[in-house]
C-alpha cells in the first residue's frame, strides 16, 4: 500500500513562494543589485572599446564609483560627478597652461585645489559633497598624467570626460531600466514606519510605559532618521515625476517632525519635573489630556498608519484643538479654586499657590504648542496621499551645519599629504609617480566623508592590496589566453563580483571600494593591452602607498576622533542655542516670524548631533552626554525662540515697551542664557538662573497689574506666555539630569525663589526624559 505523505513534509507552492518573497527582499536584493553593478560595467567597457576611447578602464571604473541599490542616489551622484568632473577640467586645464614647464609649481598649486575642494566636500552634505570630491579628484587625475605630455593636455582631457560620461549613461540606463529600485518607495516606507513610531513613542510615554534608555535609544533613532531621511529626499527628486511634486511637502514632514518631537519633549521633561518637585495637583490635573492623546490616532479601532487614514487624524486633532482652549480655562479655575486657602494674608500659601498656577500655565502652553504641531505633522502627511497639495510650497530646507575650522583641517591635511608625495615623485622620478600622487588626492577626498577616515583608508588598502594579487592573475596569467569581449567579460565578471559583493557589507564596505575601483586601474583591459610586469608592480605598490600615507595622515594630523574636534563640534551645538537667542528672527524671504530662525536652529542642531554620534564610535558615555546636551539646547533654544516671538508680537502699550523694566529684564535673561551656552561654568549658570528668576517676578508683577485692570485678551495672554517661556527655561536651567546639573551643584545657598525653597539640583527625577 502506497504511504500518503503529509502536508508538513512536502511544503506546497505557496510556501514555496512566500519564502521566495522573503529571499527577494532580503538577500534577493543584493545579488540583484551585483547582477546590475556587473552589467553596467562591462557594457561601459565594451562601449568605451567600440568607440576606440584611450582607457575603457575608466568607463569601468566610474561605474563602481556612482552604482548604488536605489536608481535615485545612482541619477544625484552621476549629475555631481559630471559637474565636479568638467569643474575639475576646466582648473586643471587653467593650471597645466600655466604651470607645465615648472612641476614644482604645478604639483603645488594642485594640492591647494585638492585641499579646497576636500574642506567644500566636508562643509557639504549628500552627494554635494560628492561633486567637491570629484572637482578635486579629477583635476589630479586628469592634470597629473597630461602634465607629462603638454601638447596634449587638451585632447586627453577631452577623452577622459567621454569615458567618465559612457561609465554614468550607462549606470543611469541599467540602474533605471532593469528592476529598478526607486528612493521614493523607500521614503514611503520610512514616512510611514516613523509616523507610526512616533505615535506609539507618544502614546507609551504619556501613559508612563517608558523609561529613560528606551528614550534615548528613540531619540538618537529619530536624529538618524531625519538626516537620513533629508538625503533620500534630496535623491529622490532625480528619480520620478511623482517624487519632484512631493518634495516640498516632503521637506516639511521633516521639518516639522523636528518640531513635534522636540515640544514633545519639552514636555515630557517639564512633566518629569513637576513629578519630581511635589506639584501632583498640576499632574493630577494634566493626565486626563495626556491620555485623550492617543484615541485621537485610531480610526474604527484601528492605529492610522496609511497618509490615507491620516486625514481622519488630522480632523480629529483640529477639533481636539479647538475645543482645548475653553477646557484648559475650566480646569485652570478648579485647579486655582482648589488651591486657594482660607488666610489671605498667609504668605506662604499664596507662593505656593502662584508657583502651582505657573507649573500649569507653562505646561499647558506646551501642551497646547505640542497638539498644534503634531496636527500640523499629520496634515502634511496625509497630504502626501494626493499628488498636489498646497501644503507642497514650503520654502523651508534643512540646513545642516558643519564646523568650518574641522572642514578646513580635512582640506589642508589632503593638501599635505599630496605635498609631501609630490615632492618624493620630483625628487626621485619614479615612474609610477603620477599613480602614487592621484590616488592620494583621491584616497583623501573620499576618505575624508567617512566619520572614521583612518578606517576607511587602510580599508581601501587592503581591498587594493587584494586587489592588486587578482589584477595580476587576471592580467599575465588570463587575458593572454582569451579572445573576444564575450570571453573578457566572462573572465572579468568573478573577479568584479567579489569587490561587489563586500562593499554589500556595511562593516567592510572600504575593502569593497578600494578592490573594486583599483581592479579596474590595475586589470582593466585597454584596447591595446600592453604586459609589463615591472609597470603593473610599480603601480600596485603606488596604489598601495598612496592609501597607507593617507591613513597615517587621517591618523596623526588632527584626527577626527580627537577630543579637540569633538569639543568643536560640541560648541557649535550649544552655539545653537546662542543663535536661538540673538540670530534675527526673520530668516527667509516669505517665512513669517521665527520660523526661518526656528528651522535652521532645529536642523543645525541635529545635523550637528549627527555627527558626534557617528564620532562617539563605542563610547556611550559621551554619546549620552552629547543627548543631553542637544537636549538641553533644543529645549531652551526653542523657548527662547517662542519669548522673543511673543516679545515682538506684543500689543502697543507703554507698559510692553522695549524700556519697560520687565522687557530689560527679559532681554538680560536671553543675553545671561546665550553666554551659559557659549561659555557653561558654575558661575555663568548662577548668572542665567538668577536673571531668569529676576524675569518671572518682574513678569508677575506687571501680569498682576493686567489682572488688576481687567484689560483685554490681547495685552493679558502675550504676557502670560512670556511668563510661561521664562519658567520652562528656568525649570530647564535646574533640571537635575540635565548638563548644567554639574553647575548647579557647586552653587551654595538656597534658591529662596524657588517655588520649593530648594537649591537648584535638589530634586530627583527617576523617571526622567533625557
Amino acid at each position: 500500500m502506497q504511504a500518503s505523505s503529509s502536508p508538513a513534509s512536502q511544503p506546497d507552492g505557496q510556501s514555496l513562494l512566500k519564502a521566495f518573497a522573503d529571499w527577494a527582499r532580503t538577500d534577493g536584493l543584493v545579488w540583484l543589485y551585483l547582477f546590475k553593478t556587473i552589467a553596467a560595467a562591462l557594457i561601459a567597457l565594451g562601449v568605451a572599446m567600440k568607440l576606440e576611447l584611450p582607457s575603457p578602464r575608466t568607463a569601468m571604473t566610474t561605474v563602481f564609483i556612482v552604482m548604488q541599490p536605489q536608481s535615485g542616489p545612482v541619477f544625484a551622484k552621476s549629475f555631481y560627478r559630471l559637474c565636479g568632473t568638467l569643474v575639475g577640467l576646466v582648473v586643471m586645464l587653467a593650471l597645466i597652461g600655466l604651470f607645465a614647464q615648472q612641476p614644482e609649481l604645478f604639483i603645488a598649486t594642485t594640492a591647494m585645489w585638492v585641499g579646497i575642494c576636500t574642506a567644500g566636500a566636508a562643509r557639504n552634505r549628500n552627494f554635494r559633497s560628492y561633486g567637491f570630491v570629484l572637482a578635486g579628484y579629477t583635476a589630479a587625475l586628469i592634470g597629473i598624467p597630461a602634465s607629462q605630455h603638454p601638447d596634449g593636455a587638451f585632447m586627453s582631457a577631452m577623452t577622459r570626460v567621454a569615458e567618465i560620461s559612457i561609465g554614468i549613461l550607462t549606470s543611469g540606463v541599467v540602474s533605471a531600466i532593469v528592476f529598478p529600485q526607486y528612493t521614493g518607495e523607500l521614503l514611503r516606507s520610512t514616512v510611514r514606519r516613523r509616523f507610526a513610531s512616533f505615535v506609539d513613542y507618544v502614546s507609551a510615554s504619556l501613559a508612563g510605559r517608558i523609561d529613560r534608555s528606551q528614550i534615548e535609544a528613540t531619540n538618537a533613532r529619530f536624529v538618524a532618521d531625519i538626516v537620513g531621511f533629508e538625503t533620500s529626499r534630496s535623491n529622490a527628486v532625480f528619480e520620478t515625476p511623482d517624487s519632484r511634486m512631493r518634495s516640498g511637502r516632503l521637506a516639511r514632514l521633516n521639518t516639522e517632525f523636528m518640531a513635534v518631537s522636540t515640544r514633545f519633549h519639552a514636555l515630557h521633561q517639564l512633566m518629569n519635573r513637576l513629578r519630581s518637585d511635589g506639584s501632583t495637583m498640576t499632574v493630577d490635573a494634566l493626565e486626563p489630556y495626556f491620555r485623550e492623546i492617543a484615541p485621537l490616532f485610531e480610526n474604527a479601532g484601528e492605529r492610522v498608519l496609511t497618509a490615507a487614514d491620516a486625514a481622519h487624524a488630522s480632523a480629529q486633532l483640529s477639533q481636539y484643538r479647538a475645543a482645548l482652549p475653553r477646557r484648559v480655562r475650566e480646569t485652570r479655575a478648579q485647579l486655582k479654586a482648589a488651591l486657594t486657602g482660607n488666610d489671605p494674608t498667609d504668605t506662604a500659601a499664596l507662593a505656593h499657590k502662584a508657583a502651582r498656577l505657573l507649573d500649569f500655565d507653562t505646561a499647558t502652553e506646551l501642551f497646547y504648542r505640542f497638539v498644534h504641531e503634531m496636527n500640523e505633522y499629520t496634515a502634511t502627511y496625509a497630504s502626501l496621499a494626493v499628488d498636489t497639495h498646497s501644503r507642497e510650497k514650503w520654502i523651508a530646507r534643512y540646513v545642516p551645519k558643519t564646523n568650518m575650522v574641522a572642514a578646513s583641517v580635512q582640506g589642508v591635511r589632503a593638501a599635505i599629504v599630496m605635498g609631501l608625495l609630490g615632492a618624493f615623485w620630483i625628487a626621485t622620478a619614479w615612474p609610477s609617480g603620477t599613480t602614487l600622487v592621484l590616488t592620494a588626492a583621491a584616497t583623501c577626498a573620499l576618505a575624508s566623508a567617512s566619520p572614521q577616515p583612518t578606517r576607511m583608508a587602510s580599508q581601501m588598502a587592503i581591498g587594493t592590496a587584494l586587489a592588486s594579487l587578482v589584477g595580476l592573475i587576471l592580467t599575465f596569467g588570463v587575458f593572454p589566453h582569451i579572445d573576444g569581449f564575450p570571453m573578457l567579460c566572462v573572465a572579468l565578471a568573478p573577479a568584479l563580483a567579489l569587490g561587489t559583493f563586500i562593499t554589500t557589507r556595511p562593516k567592510y564596505v572600504g575593502i569593497g571600494v578600494g578592490y573594486c575601483i583599483f581592479l579596474c586601474f590595475l586589470a582593466g583591459p585597454d584596447n591595446l593591452i600592453q604586459y609589463d610586469p615591472t609597470s603593473y608592480i610599480n603601480d600596485a605598490i603606488a596604489l598601495v602607498m598612496a592609501m597607507i600615507v593617507s591613513a597615517a595622515a587621517f591618523a596623526v594630523l588632527l584626527p577626527p576622533s580627537t577630543p579637540w574636534l569633538r569639543n568643536r563640534l560640541l560648541a557649535n551645538l550649544r552655539g545653537q542655542a546662542v543663535h536661538a537667542c540673538r540670530s534675527r528672527l526673520q530668516g527667509l524671504p516669505g517665512i513669517k516670524g521665527g520660523a526661518g530662525l526656528r528651522n535652521r536652529f532645529e536642523s543645525g542642531a541635529r545635523d550637528l548631533m549627527f555627527q558626534l554620534n557617528a564620532l562617539a564610535g563605542h563610547d556611550e558615555t559621551w554619546r549620552q552626554d552629547t543627548l543631553r546636551w542637544m537636549f538641553a539646547t533644543l529645549e531652551i533654544g526653542n523657548a527662547a525662540i517662542d519669548l522673543r516671538e511673543e516679545l515682538a508680537s506684543l500689543p502697543s502699550h507703554p507698559r510692553f515697551a522695549k524700556a519697560a523694566p520687565w522687557r530689560a529684564q527679559t532681554a538680560a535673561t536671553l543675553k545671561s542664557v546665550a553666554a551659559l551656552f557659549e561659555h557653561p561654568d558654575a558661575r555663568r549658570h548662577a548668572a542665567a538662573l538668577a536673571t531668569t528668576t529676576a524675569a518671572i517676578g518682574a513678569a508677575q508683577v506687571v501680569l498682576e497689574d493686567v489682572l488688576r485692570e481687567d484689560a483685554p485678551r490681547e495685552e493679558r495672554h502675550p504676557l502670560q506666555r512670556c511668563l510661561s517661556h521664562l519658567h520652562f527655561i528656568r525649570t530647564a536651567l535646574i533640571d537635575p539630569q540635565s548638563p548644567f546639573a554639574a553647575y548647579a551643584a557647586t552653587g551654595a545657598g538656597a534658591d529662596t525663589n524657588h517655588p520649593s525653597g530648594k537649591r537648584p539640583g535638589d530634586t530627583q527625577g527617576a523617571n526622567h526624559a533625557s
